[in-house]
C-alpha cells in the first residue's frame, strides 16, 4: 500500500491554527489531502496529529486519523522523520501493509497531483532513496553578504565575488512540500534524504512559498490565484 502521510500538530505559534486556517475558501490541509487522494500513486492519506479539530476536518476532506499522535512528538522541536517513522510504526501495528511513503506537509497549497504523482515516478525509476521537490535559488548564494558584530559588510565567499555568474555552480533549496521513500527507507536510521542517494525534482519559484507568516500567507494566496486564473 502506497500512502500519504500529512504531519499536522496544532500547537502552531507564529500562525495560530495554521493547518486549519481558511486559505481562499478551505482549511489549507485540505489542499494536500486532495491532491495527493487525487494523484493516482495514493492508496491512503493518514494525517498525524495531535489535535481533534485538525483530525475531525481533515476526515471531511478524505483523510484517515487512525492514531493520535503522542504529545512527545508535538512540541517546536521534534523533526519531521522521527514523526514520519512513528506514524508508520503506528500503521503496522494495526496491520497495514506498506511499501511507499509520501511524507506533504500541510501548508502546502501550490502542490498538485501532478507533481505528486511526477515524483513518485521518479522514485521508481531512479531507485533512488528519497525524491524531494526543491527549488533553485534564484541568486547566486556564493555572493550572499554577511554583516559582521560592528555592522560592517563581508562576502561569505570571497573568491566566488570576482568569478562570472555563469561560471558558479547552480545551488538549490529544499521546497518544503513533499518528500517519497519506500518505507524500509524511511525507517533506516542510516538513510537521509539529503545525500548523494537522494534525487530533487525541481519546481518552477512561482510553485515555491513557505508559509511562516502573514505576509507569507497573503503572497501564497495570490500565487495560488494566479494559477487558478492559469488553469494551472
Amino acid at each position: 500500500m502506497r500512502i500519504a502521510i500529512i504531519p499536522a500538530r496544532g500547537g502552531s505559534k507564529r500562525i495560530p491554527r495554521k493547518n486549519i486556517k481558511d486559505f481562499c475558501g478551505k482549511p489549507i490541509i485540505a489542499y494536500p489531502i486532495e491532491a495527493a487522494l487525487n494523484s493516482g500513486v495514493v492508496d491512503k492519506v493518514i494525517v498525524s496529529t495531535d489535535d481533534e479539530e485538525i483530525a475531525s476536518i481533515a476526515r471531511q476532506y478524505g483523510a484517515e486519523t487512525p492514531f493520535v499522535r503522542s504529545s512527545r512528538l508535538a512540541d517546536d522541536y521534534t523533526g519531521t522523520v522521527a514523526v514520519i517513522r512513528d506514524a508508520i510504526l503506528q500503521l503496522q501495528q494495526i496491520g497495514w501493509t506498506l511499501t511507499e511513503c509520501a511524507c506533504i506537509y500541510a501548508t502546502t497549497p501550490l502542490l498538485n497531483s501532478e507533481r505528486i504523482a511526477e515524483a513518485y515516478q521518479l522514485l521508481f525509476d531512479s531507485h533512488a532513496d528519497f525524491i524531494f521537490t526543491c527549488a533553485r535559488f534564484s541568486f547566486p548564494i556564493q555572493r550572499a553578504l554577511l554583516k559582521t558584530d560592528q555592522g560592517g559588510v563581508i562576502p561569505f565567499d570571497p573568491p566566488s565575488v570576482p568569478k562570472r555568474s555563469q561560471d558558479l555552480p547552480p545551488t538549490f533549496h529544499d521546497a518544503g512540500q513533499l518528500y517519497w521513500a519506500a518505507v524500509e527507507t524511511w525507517m533506516d536510521p542510516a538513510k537521509h534524504i539529503y545525500s548523494a542517494d537522494s534525487r530533487m525534482l525541481l519546481l518552477p519559484e512561482r510553485l515555491v512559498q513557505d508559509i511562516d507568516t502573514q505576509e507569507d500567507w497573503e503572497h501564497a494566496e495570490l500565487l495560488y490565484k494566479v494559477m487558478q486564473s492559469l488553469g494551472q
